[in-house]
């Protein structure tokens, strides 16, 4: 049988690629700003110990960290980003292990700053926004300092804990490289008979599959692929919870869950009223799973079932091409100055586009303040890969939107928002088809997809968001992470989102080993309260127009410079309320019943 291989990076066509060069011209150039950041380093002795001086000291201070991030951002992302075409280039390694570690040296080398400031004299920095008008740039960031006072630790305690973080980071890198670099899955027999490579790229396509065998093939050969180091991914993942809960209980936060929320100012009721708000409409979900089993004319409903669109009439390919004029039809809600930028960056490179041999799986944003933003996609010819485009392009114009009108150091937005521009992207889109799709087969399928977007970015994150909870508890209650310990809490969670109808295949508990994502903790709670904020921002938009559009840039155009919590509040959505999460549910609920009545 002919067998298909992932081509290697240099059958990659050069127009689907991004140009990193548009950061760095070559390595070369990249070596002479690593080398100015090693030499600016020292720079920091003369402020060491005089921040109290003056107002003018204290600035050049802050002008010396802010340089040092944006062109220490340069220099790990361009590394990064290059060792993502193929985690195999031994030299892309060498440069992201290098920049890690130099990044490490700029945060130790600053770790002074924030002691000192909590050690001034009462009234200091008062006096020095009085006596220089330039002190105004820093209000919020020195409001954001002082509020976590009572965790931040002495200057020398500061300086090891930054040094530490280099082997805090060893975890997620460990797992980055087994994941990506080292795991190699076994061939399978697709739809049509053909051998093909089981890639992680691929395996959501297999499991949309119509060919029932080609989903429980592909299903249990990637997860007994991961079976085989079981131990392996288990001590990974415990090591990183252990990480997280070390940080927590040095800078005296009750919990790693805690501290993490912090960072973005958003009160522990928030991450707890997602789950409680969720589990509410689990019911919900539970219909939705019988009529996919109903749907699909199953007597079981399995794990590997639950991805097959459940109207096997209608198929949708998409191309690239195809995809991008796709997404553009769908933005034009957002005003004409939005869709230029998104030509753009659909012309000028922003994009690389194909999976290839060693090439990191899934797909993000990235870029630096004085590059545009760039885009890692797996493009498979789906809708699912084309609503993944329109996600990313989320991200970048996010980014744009804030490096234009935000100073480098608020530029770069809170996690909290992050996933708010992307998923907007995706319901603005999937409105517009819902509205302009005649055919009822179509239709049914397009509700379908929508529907999965509700479990996949509400439900099943929210899932993972108790996962990480749990896990996280019975480290700091001084248990073990086994992976035993592991698969069980990770398998009646499962049994508890998705009821009753399907049946929990044993390989299913150990879906956890393939999550990139537990590794940044308390990350993917983020993805499911996006996703009810840009619900409520598309709904607006459709109805109020121009004015709604107004609202929603300016939040773009926020970055950093307010609490998460706050730029959404301004822009019109509450998220101290659990309103935005069960309105985007009851959207979720009217979808299962329309999608019933189209499959009478």
């Amino acid at each position: 049988m002919a067998q298909q291989k992932l081509r290697s990076r240099s059958e990659i066509p050069e127009a689907t690629k991004w140009h990193l060069e548009d950061i760095f011209s070559d390595n070369a150039q990249w070596e002479l700003e690593f080398a100015q950041i090693e030499k600016r380093l020292g720079d920091g002795k003369r402020f060491e110990g005089h921040l109290a001086d003056n107002a003018d000291t204290l600035i050049a201070c802050f002008e010396w960290m802010d340089d040092l991030s944006l062109r220490m951002g340069e220099v790990y992302s361009y590394a990064r980003m290059r060792r993502d075409e193929d985690n195999r280039n031994a030299d892309y390694q060498a440069l992201t292990d290098r920049a890690g570690a130099l990044a490490v040296k700029v945060g130790s080398a600053a770790s002074f700053v924030v002691p000192e400031l909590l050690a001034m004299p009462e009234g200091r920095l008062s006096e020095f926004q009085t006596t220089s008008s330039k002190m105004g740039l820093y209000e919020h960031a020195l409001d954001d300092i002082l509020r976590k006072q009572k965790h931040i630790l002495s200057s020398i305690e500061e300086k090891l804990l930054a040094e530490v973080g280099e082997l805090a980071e060893a975890p997620g890198a460990i797992f980055s490289m087994a994941n990506n670099a080292d795991l190699k899955f076994p061939s399978i027999i697709d739809e049509s008979g053909k051998s093909v490579e089981l890639t992680k790229g691929n395996f959501i396509q297999f499991m949309e599959s119509h060919e029932r065998r080609t989903r429980k093939e592909a299903f249990e050969t990637l997860y007994h692929t991961y079976q085989k180091q079981t131990n392996t991914w288990a001590a990974t993942l415990n090591s990183s919870v252990k990480s997280d809960v070390f940080f927590a209980k040095a800078r005296h936060y009750p919990s790693a869950l805690e501290a993490s929320l912090d960072d973005d100012r958003v009160p522990l009721r928030v991450y707890d009223s997602l789950i409680e708000t969720v589990h509410e409409f689990l019911p919900q979900m539970h219909r939705y799973i019988r009529l996919r089993k109903k749907a699909l004319k199953l007597d079981e409903l399995h794990m590997y079932d639950i991805y097959v669109p459940i109207v096997p009439e209608t198929t949708m390919t998409i191309t690239y091409e195809e995809a991008k004029k796709m997404v553009i039809e769908g933005l034009r809600p957002l005003g004409q100055d939005y869709i230029n930028l998104l030509q753009e960056g659909f012309t000028k490179s922003w994009i690389d586009v194909y999976e290839n041999e060693g090439k990191t799986s899934g797909a993000y944003s990235w870029g630096t303040y004085r590059s545009h933003p760039y885009v890692l996609l797996n493009h498979q010819d789906t809708l699912d890969a084309m609503f993944t485009l329109a996600h990313e392009m989320g991200h970048s114009l996010h980014t744009y939107f804030s490096n234009r009108s935000q100073p480098h150091l608020y530029a770069g937005y809170k996690i909290f928002v992050a996933e708010v521009a992307s998923t907007l992207n995706e319901a603005l889109i999937m409105e517009h088809l819902l509205e302009t799709t005649k055919d009822a087969k179509l239709l049914a399928y397009l509700i379908n997809h929508y529907l999965e977007q509700f479990r996949g970015t509400i439900f099943r994150q929210t899932m993972f968001a108790e996962f990480e909870k749990k896990i996280h508890s019975v480290v700091e209650e001084g248990g073990a992470l086994t992976a035993d310990a592991l698969s069980m809490i990770y398998r009646d969670l499962n049994a508890n989102y998705y009821g009753s109808e399907v049946v929990l295949d044993p390989e299913i508990a150990l879906e956890w080993a393939r999550i990139p994502h537990f590794y940044n903790a308390f990350y993917v709670y983020k993805y499911a309260t996006g996703f009810s904020a840009a619900t409520a921002f598309a709904r607006s938009i459709l109805d109020e127009g121009e004015p709604a559009v107004k609202r929603y840039l300016e939040f773009l155009s926020g970055g950093s410079s307010d609490y998460p919590i706050e730029l959404l509040r301004k822009a019109g959505v509450d998220m101290e309320t659990p309103v935005p999460v069960r309105n985007a549910l009851q959207v979720f609920a009217g979808l299962v019943e329309r999608l019933e009545n189209l499959l009478v």
